[in-house]
């Protein structure tokens, strides 16, 4: 367990090395978030969530939000992230990042001067310059999100 974004422990947990299978059915259709369109019900195979949201087991965690911190970029309390420690983080990537021994969850970016940032997706939370006044390291990159929305 280490300590999460003010608002407690987050929870490593590491994903199998052997997942089991759990297949679930993938209609065939893409749903409309806008207007909606008469329903064509009919499958189109089945797709199994771990393979989708874990391409290298071995190197991926699960890790539950604590905070709100990222509530912009659509990463709520109580998210799950997927987080794979093998991807190198490229700019414009949520990480989970180490400032001051503690793990954090941001946005890395590339600053012009060369320099790199760890930057919240919510106005309230500060941004962190890493350099030598304030090291940090990138754990891993989140690849996936998974909220239970009951």
């Amino acid at each position: 367990m280490v300590r999460g974004d003010r608002s407690g422990p987050v929870m490593l947990h590491p994903a199998a090395l052997d997942p089991a299978s759990l297949p679930t059915p993938l209609l065939g259709r893409l749903l409309p978030a806008g207007f909606p369109s008469p329903a064509d019900d009919y499958l189109d195979g089945e797709i199994d969530l771990n393979p989708y949201l874990i391409e290298r087991p071995a190197s991926t965690f699960l890790m539950r939000v604590a905070g709100e911190s990222m509530k912009g970029a659509g990463i709520l309390d109580g998210d799950m992230v997927v987080v794979d420690r093998s991807v190198a983080p490229q700019s414009g990537h949520v990480v989970v990042g180490v400032v001051h021994g503690e793990m954090t969850l941001k946005r890395f970016h590339r600053l012009k001067n060369g320099r790199a940032a760890l930057q919240a997706e919510n106005p309230d939370f500060p941004e962190f310059v890493i350099g030598e006044e304030l090291p940090a390291e990138i754990w891993g990159v989140v690849v996936g999100v998974v909220r239970k929305l009951r």
